[in-house]
């Protein structure tokens, strides 16, 4: 399991562990699964946060606009098409190289690729491309992608604002 930091800046206080945080849910563009996507939403607003769920097949510039106009407090990438490290790696790089979103918390989860356990190896690559964290669901069993996304909300959670 990856270790999950965010960092305190002076743009992004801290908030108390009660407050709700807002996360842009998305799909890359090459994904036209939905439940995975109604899933995670369920689990996150279970978690007592606020979603915007943007659906499948998103395109880059629709992701990025979306997140310039809702302000999320972070950006949750879900994908399970085995194409998710590539349309991932798009997504991040153009993130970080928009003034405005480069400072926001992004993270990434599913089936990121087409080779089964070995898929775990394209996390180094995503995280090194700028992801603050990787989700990895290997063999079908996405039940420990999920506990870690909620460890991660749960050590984060002053500091994704």
């Amino acid at each position: 399991m990856t270790t999950f930091q965010i960092e305190q800046t002076p743009d992004r206080p801290a908030v108390s562990a009660g407050s709700p945080l807002k996360f842009v849910l998305s799909s890359v563009q090459s994904d036209s699964h939905m439940w995975n996507l109604v899933a995670l939403q369920l689990i996150m607003e279970e978690m007592g946060h606020e979603v915007v769920n943007l659906g499948a097949c998103v395109p880059v510039e629709r992701l990025l606009a979306a997140c310039r106009a809702e302000r999320p407090d972070c950006l949750v990438i879900s994908t399970i098409n085995g194409h998710g490290h590539v349309d991932g790696a798009r997504v991040i790089s153009a993130l970080r190289a928009d003034a405005v979103l480069a400072g926001l918390p992004a993270v990434i989860g599913g089936k990121l690729g087409v080779h089964g356990d070995a898929n775990s190896a394209l996390e180094a690559e995503l995280l090194a491309l700028g992801y603050d964290a990787v989700f990895h669901v290997g063999a079908g069993d996405s039940g420990q992608a999920i506990e870690s996304f909620r460890e991660f909300v749960a050590a984060n959670i002053r500091t994704l604002r």
